[in-house]
């Protein structure tokens, strides 16, 4: 019993956690039409293209609100860019961009891992939206090709606090761990409530 309330009283720790570093980055993510070869790699073409269009929209020392405010005036820009990739690979699919709140599971990244939780996020549809998706982080630029930092860059600039940075860079990969824990909550959490 008291290694269930240790595991309540820590996810509920961890989950306080994830909802304020969700509070300060919004995901970017791709889905593809489907899983073909041919769609898998449309989605890195539109990605490419997408993040490419999102460079020019971000000013110089951009906060979290000015970032949700550029990418929500470009929206129809970035779904344009998107779909003119894809009609110039022989293409026909719609593209849609839009600015929402979505759950991820625990992802790694090339030195640091977001947890599970809820996020805004810069979502790309392509065609039918059934494939396989791409994920990175669109603010803090960490995945905005020439304008991607990282982690430690992003804190130093005051876009994490110092323990939401180790949070998710942990060298020994503990945060994996931690993060899966979270995840396993969430999930139950769903089971209860339904």
């Amino acid at each position: 019993m008291a290694g269930v309330l240790c595991a309540l009283l820590g996810g509920f720790w961890l989950g306080e956690e994830q909802a304020a570093l969700a509070g300060r980055v919004i995901r970017f993510h791709v889905i593809a039409n489907s899983d073909s070869q041919r769609d898998q790699a449309l989605k890195l073409q539109v990605r490419d293209a997408v993040l490419a269009e999102t460079e020019k929209f971000y000013p110089e020392g951009a906060d979290l609100e000015t970032a949700r405010e550029a990418l929500s005036a470009h929206l129809g820009e970035l779904a344009r860019a998107g779909r003119e990739t894809a009609e110039a690979a022989g293409y026909d699919y719609p593209v849609t961009a839009s600015l929402e709140k979505c759950w991820f599971p625990t992802k790694e990244y090339d030195g640091f891992a977001l947890p599970a939780g809820e996020y805004t996020a810069l979502r790309i549809v392509i065609g039918e939206g059934a494939g396989q998706n791409w994920w990175c982080v669109a603010f803090p630029p960490l995945c905005l090709g020439a304008a991607s930092g990282t982690v430690e860059e992003a804190a130093a600039a005051g876009y994490f606090s110092e323990d939401q940075a180790a949070l998710i860079t942990e060298e020994d990969q503990g945060y994996v761990l931690k993060f899966k824990s979270m995840e396993l909550l969430g999930q139950l959490r769903g089971l209860l409530s339904h």
